[in-house]
């Protein structure tokens, strides 16, 4: 197969959940599209195709409007940033190409033309809002009129048919459009039920269910953009500009505009567009939005700053170490924006279900129409009227709306907490979590190591002599307790004298120095007499002598033992897996509330005890806690891979499924906590919808039920699951 390319599309107007997965349906039918997916919380369809195949764009705009004809398709093109309108009304291109331009006049231009084209796309909007408004308010005046006011039968026959011309004008249009395309849904269904109420002579009930339905819909769309905008607001952290410093000048550019090297202007109230290196000045940053954390980091020259944080106070001057798009902010925007294409096994389930749905209640409302004269001492008037119901009640958007909304809130409000979970399928997995294992240095502990001491098992040789030859051997090395070693050792090394250094993953170092040949290591690999001791003890061979050995103590976070008491609670099994010797390891096990410890494992000791865990489990799912840079195969073979502290570190987001932003363990058992939640959320909005529906339905076969009930069981009880969803983005803890 060729190498795929991705298109993407925005979907304006998508305000159907239902919708959004009859398109979605309707392009996977394609053979050339991969991986179709249609994102109803972002309005965003996107699908591959093989790199040879010449996608057809007006051709993609007709699928859609085939099914959704309200909705304007726009198509994202990433290379040149631009954004093609289809819309066979109004097309126009509008393109936010600019090349690297530093003059002011030029970003004015820019600027300009963008938010024009923003304001125009707004007012476009307000007015398609504000005229359906008014058409319903137009509506009800009529239909209060026919209520309230005596009149001659022909009058209010006249009026009648002005209020169904006013109000199921739109609906009726969408419905013959979608017909055309062989598509029965909400239109169609609703278009047959008022008019076979006016039919039979049911004519104020007919206005009443198109009123109710108009109202609820318009109301259901705020109601879902709210939820959008809630969300949006969480997720607030994208820069709108950058400072650039060119010839000593300052210009506010795109940050998109800014190169690897530039000099960025960082002032007092602003948020950082881009990562890198502080080069000047001093400042307070609150790295919230990244985090979740409130206290403010203070930084200095040299010290690395990430996008999306916000200088509270200070002017720093920042070298840019990576372009936008490879960018902190640009990474979690685009992991949180995309996490809900990864659909959720409830997702799916529901979507499938949608389908059959439908047309299972359509055959249901057929058999009541035509049986029930035959069952029942009833006419066919009062079946038929028993029927329309049915097909009011037909539309699955409550059950279908709440699924993907309840999970793309899980996301956003997790990202606003510091947790980046990757897909909604992940909300599921981490719900399910029975047995954690934790990697200690860096997770559990702090990761900074310092030497405790130095002990000398040889009479030739001084304690500064053993420190020598541990820390020329560590000079090539990142763990901690290398830079450990070296901090304590703190001269300049000549790393000329070192020669065939090589790394033994999981015991240790050999080189020589100066024709000498050094072992740095555990007993085993050295071949000395292991100590006991609390801390970290690495030995030192010269030759055939192991010449001393270099005690090292870590320090245990402080919210350690409160994350796994809160783990432990909520009947998780908590297990800790480490490279460091027994003694350590059941010493820190013990102080935190650990029970199940296993100790002095290489990396491929982790991969195996957690392959076996897997396979032996009975029930629930296993995850493993890391720094997600030395375990990312163990993170990524994990049921649930969660990487602790991964600000910027793209291996942390690679292998991971979920990463804790900071350091701080507390946030495992909330993450846990949020997808419990969620998942309780989604089962009451399903459980309600269904009941509701199942009620009236139920009650219409009786002839128990009217058909503004059945108004109630579609758009009514939309309202309210979307409602009850929100619930998601208010939740404090």
């Amino acid at each position: 197969m060729n190498t795929l390319k991705k298109y993407e599309f925005i979907l304006e107007g998508l305000d159907c959940a239902n919708c959004a997965n009859k398109i979605q349906y309707k392009f996977t039918e394609n053979i050339n599209y991969y991986n179709v997916v249609v994102n109803f919380n972002t309005l965003k369809l996107s699908f591959e195709t093989e790199d040879d195949f010449e996608v057809d764009l007006d051709e993609v705009s007709r699928v859609v409007k085939s099914l959704e004809p309200d909705v304007i398709v726009h198509y994202i093109d990433e290379h040149y940033k631009e954004v093609v309108t289809h819309d066979d009304e109004n097309e126009h291109v509008h393109d936010e190409h600019c090349e690297h331009e530093h003059e002011m006049h030029h970003e004015h231009e820019d600027d300009k033309e963008e938010h024009n084209h923003d304001v125009e796309n707004k007012t476009s909007k307000t007015k398609k809002k504000n005229n359906n408004l008014l058409r319903i308010l137009c509506g009800l005046i009529v239909m209060l009129t026919i209520a309230l006011v005596d009149m001659p039968e022909e009058y209010s026959l006249v009026l009648s048919i002005v209020a169904y011309i006013i109000l199921l004008f739109r609906t009726t249009k969408n419905a013959i459009k979608l017909l055309k395309s062989k598509v029965i849904e909400e239109n169609f269904l609703i278009t047959v039920s008022c008019i076979g109420a006016f039919i039979i002579g049911e004519r104020f009930e007919g206005l009443m269910v198109i009123f109710l339905y108009e109202i609820g819909k318009y109301l259901e769309d705020k109601a879902v953009n709210n939820t959008r905008k809630s969300i949006a607001e969480l997720m607030d952290i994208r820069p709108e500009y950058a400072n650039l410093l060119h010839k000593n000048h300052e210009h506010k550019v795109d940050p998109s505009q800014v190169n690897i090297g530039d000099i960025i202007v960082v002032k007092q109230g602003e948020k950082i567009p881009l990562d890198g290196i502080v080069v000047e000045g001093e400042a307070s940053l609150n790295t919230a939005s990244l985090t979740g954390e409130s206290k403010p980091v203070d930084v200095k020259i040299e010290d690395r700053v990430l996008s999306g944080s916000i200088n509270v106070n200070g002017l720093i001057n920042v070298r840019v170490t990576e372009k936008y798009e490879d960018s902190t902010v640009a990474k979690i925007l685009h992991l949180v924006e995309n996490a809900t294409d990864k659909k959720a096994k409830t997702e799916t389930f529901v979507n499938r279900a949608s389908r059959i749905y439908t047309p299972v209640v359509l055959i249901l409302a057929l058999l009541v129409a035509i049986g029930l004269p035959v069952a029942l001492d009833i006419t066919y008037t009062e079946s038929i009227y028993r029927a329309l119901i049915f097909l009011v009640v037909s539309c699955p958007c409550a059950i279908v709306i709440s699924v993907p909304l309840s999970y793309f809130s899980g996301i956003g409000k997790a990202s606003k907490k510091g947790i980046l979970i990757k897909g909604s399928n992940y909300i599921d997995a981490v719900r399910d979590i029975k047995y954690i294992a934790f990697d200690k240095t860096g997770t559990l502990t702090k990761g900074k190591f310092e030497v405790e001491k130095v002990k000398v098992y040889d009479k030739d040789f001084s304690e500064d002599e053993v420190l020598e030859y541990a820390a020329y051997g560590e000079s090539f090395s990142n763990h901690p307790l290398a830079i450990a070693i070296l901090d304590e050792y703190s001269k300049t090394i000549n790393k000329d004298r070192i020669s065939g250094y090589k790394e033994v993953a999981g015991n240790g170092i050999t080189y020589k120095y100066d024709n000498k040949k050094v072992k740095i290591g555990n007993a085993e690999f050295t071949g000395a007499k292991e100590e006991k001791t609390n801390g970290t003890c690495i030995y030192i061979k010269l030759d055939d002598i192991v010449i001393g050995s270099i005690i090292l103590s870590d320090t245990i976070k402080e919210e350690s033992k409160s994350a796994i008491t809160a783990l432990n609670k909520l009947g998780i099994k908590t297990m800790m897996f480490t490279g460091d010797n027994v003694e350590v390891a059941k010493t820190v096990a013990s102080i935190i509330g650990i029970k199940e410890v296993k100790a002095e494992m290489l990396p491929n000791d982790k991969y195996n005890e957690i392959e076996k865990l897997i396979k032996n489990k009975t029930k629930g799912n296993v995850a493993f806690v890391g720094d997600g840079i030395n375990d990312a195969p163990v993170l990524a073979l994990a049921d649930v891979g969660i990487a602790m502290g991964g600000i910027g570190a793209s291996s942390a987001i690679e292998a991971s499924d979920v990463v804790i932003m900071t350091d701080n363990l507390n946030k495992v058992a909330e993450t846990i906590k949020l997808s419990k939640f969620v998942t309780r959320v989604i089962k009451q909005n399903l459980m309600f919808a269904f009941l509701v529906k199942l009620i009236v339905l139920e009650l219409s076969v009786f002839g128990l039920a009217q058909m503004w009930m059945a108004i109630f069981a579609d758009v009514g009880v939309t309202l309210l699951t979307i409602l009850n969803t929100m619930r998601i983005l208010w939740k404090r803890k």
